[in-house]
């Protein structure tokens, strides 16, 4: 099967361990502190996997929830597992708290709100001293998606330099560099990985820095008054700017053989060098782990679909 035809895998990395997100199923591998390494394999909502996420615009918007909702879930699953005695058996099972959809719904709402506050109020109001340079609106309007983007590779550089941070980017160069070997069909063993770059044009920081270009486009030509309109419009369109850049992200990401897309799409890798570091064999071997079980999962469930009786086995 060529890459092209390949189902698409990709994932997050979360503390000491990576999620992987697969066709049906999602995986998640977890260094326990006492060395081996927990799973956790669920299945995906309807939501993730139904008719909706075949409809351009739409899908970015729910691949956007889905992001933030199985981030959560990974992450919590993630902490129990670090919190756990060094000396537990390796062959116990790891205790879980189960996040409920209240608990889902609050934490997503809380991250938004952080990330809207500082991504799209903050550089609005930061700009505002500019408005009426030049007569007209375009400069500032400008100008604020300028100060966004300074603000937003500002603060990826800040939580770069936090050392758990610094571990969860090599879990994220771990994920990467496992995700390519899958898509090439090589053995998912370590010295095949290695050939891998960390960074990946699927990447979802390459997708917040084309948010972030999509969102100069968009609020070039808004005008700044009313002050009401212009704070309303910032947060609005955020769903249609999502959707377009995940759009433009699976283009890019469908031709990347091609020079000129490439080209354009080279400062997304780029900026992974902030979010990704060279992992070691033994994060590297986290990830295999999740892609295993990930893929593992949903071909199981297919062959469980494949045995099912046909309708007429069943009228018989």
């Amino acid at each position: 099967m060529t890459t092209e035809n390949k189902p698409t895998y990709g994932g997050q990395a979360v503390l000491e361990g990576v999620m992987i997100r697969g066709q049906r199923h999602m995986a998640v591998a977890v260094r326990r502190p006492n060395g081996a390494i927990a799973i956790q394999s669920r299945p995906l909502s309807t939501l993730f996997t139904g008719t909706l996420r075949q409809f351009p615009l739409v899908r970015g918007v729910i691949v956007l929830v889905e992001t933030l909702a199985l981030g959560m879930r990974a992450l919590t699953y993630s902490a129990n597992v670090s919190m756990e005695d060094p000396e537990a058996d390796p062959d116990d099972e790891v205790e879980q708290d189960e996040l409920g959809a209240g608990s889902v719904a609050l934490m997503l709402t809380i991250s938004l709100l952080f990330a809207i506050g500082l991504f799209f109020l903050l550089p609005l109001f930061a700009s505002r001293p500019l408005e009426g340079m030049f007569g007209s609106d375009l400069f500032s309007n400008i100008m604020e998606g300028v100060i966004r983007m300074v603000i937003f590779l500002i603060y990826i550089w800040l939580i770069g330099k936090m050392g758990e941070i610094n571990r969860v980017f090599m879990y994220h160069g771990a994920e990467h560099m496992t995700v390519h070997a899958q898509e090439h069909g090589v053995p998912l063993e370590i010295d095949y990985i290695r050939k891998y770059s960390p960074a990946h044009p699927r990447c979802g920081t390459a997708f917040l820095l084309t948010v972030m270009v999509v969102a100069i486009v968009v609020f070039a030509f808004i005008p700044r008054d009313p002050l009401w309109w212009l704070i309303t419009s910032r947060i609005i369109f955020i769903p249609l700017i999502a959707a377009g850049a995940y759009e433009i992200i699976r283009l890019s990401s469908r031709y990347s053989s091609f020079r000129l897309v490439s080209l354009i799409t080279s400062p997304n890798l780029m900026l992974q060098k902030l979010t990704t570091r060279w992992p070691d064999d033994d994060q590297i071997e986290v990830a295999v782990a999740a892609m295993k079980q990930a893929l593992e999962s949903d071909q199981a469930e297919e062959l469980d679909a494949s045995q099912l009786p046909t309708t007429e086995e069943t009228q018989t």
